[in-house]
C-alpha cells in the first residue's frame, strides 16, 4: 500500500475535531479526510443532522459544491446505533446535535472507531455553540480553520449574520451570513447595537 495511506489503516480509536466559522473550509476538510480513508478502503460512515437540507437531503456538500453520500439523523443516539463495524465515523454541522454527542464520540473511540467532527464552534453571536466546545476539551486533535474576512481581508474570527433573525439555530448561505476578523465583527455588532437602540427611540 501507497506509504501516503498506511497511517489512515493503522490509526487507533481517537476524535479529530474540525471547527471553525462558517466559509472557512470546514466541511471541505472533513470530506477530504473521509475520501482518503475510503481510498484506504475503511469501512465509512457520514451522518449529518436531518434538519441541514441547504443542498441535498442525502449528502454533505460543501460550499465549494464538494460533497460525499451521507446519513441523515434526528438525535446523537441514532449515530452510535448505526455504526457497527464501522471503522471510520464523519460528522458535520455537529453544533446542531444535542449535547450526547460528545458521550457518543467517546464511546466509538473507545471502540477503536476513528471519529471525525466538523462544526461552528461559535454561534452568530460569538456564543461557543452546542457540543463542539466539550467535543474540542475531549477530542485527541483539534484542526481551526479560518475563512477569511470580507471587510478587511484579515482573518476571519467569527460568522455575521446580515439577516434579521434572532434564532440560533438558523441555516444559512453566503446571503445570510458573512466571515469577519474580530475587530470587522465588533464594530458591526456595535453598529447593530446602535441602530436597535435608534429604533425603540
Amino acid at each position: 500500500m501507497d506509504n501516503n495511506f498506511t497511517g489512515e489503516t493503522h490509526r487507533p480509536g481517537r476524535i479529530e475535531v474540525i471547527c471553525g466559522s462558517m466559509f472557512s473550509g470546514k466541511t471541505e476538510e472533513l470530506i477530504r479526510r473521509l475520501k482518503r480513508a475510503e481510498f484506504a478502503r475503511q469501512k465509512v460512515e457520514i451522518f449529518k443532522p436531518a434538519i441541514d437540507t441547504r443542498y441535498s437531503d442525502d449528502e454533505v456538500v460543501s460550499h465549494d459544491r464538494h460533497s460525499i453520500p451521507s446519513t441523515p439523523v434526528d438525535s446523537s443516539s441514532s449515530i452510535l446505533l448505526l455504526s457497527s463495524d464501522i471503522e471510520v465515523v464523519g460528522i458535520d454541522e455537529a453544533q446542531f446535535f444535542d449535547d450526547g454527542l460528545v458521550n457518543v464520540c467517546n464511546d466509538l473511540a473507545n471502540r477503536g472507531v476513528r471519529v471525525i467532527v466538523a462544526g461552528l464552534d461559535m454561534d452568530y453571536k460569538g456564543i461557543p455553540f452546542g457540543p463542539i466546545p466539550a467535543l474540542c476539551a475531549v477530542a485527541d486533535e483539534v484542526t481551526k480553520v479560518h475563512a477569511i474576512c470580507v471587510r478587511c481581508g484579515s482573518v476571519a474570527y467569527a460568522s455575521h449574520r446580515l439577516v434579521a433573525n434572532s434564532k440560533r439555530v438558523m441555516l444559512g448561505e453566503q446571503s445570510e451570513y458573512e466571515p469577519l476578523c474580530r475587530e470587522c465583527y465588533r464594530k458591526a455588532t456595535e453598529e447593530e447595537a446602535r441602530l436597535q437602540a435608534g429604533n425603540k427611540q
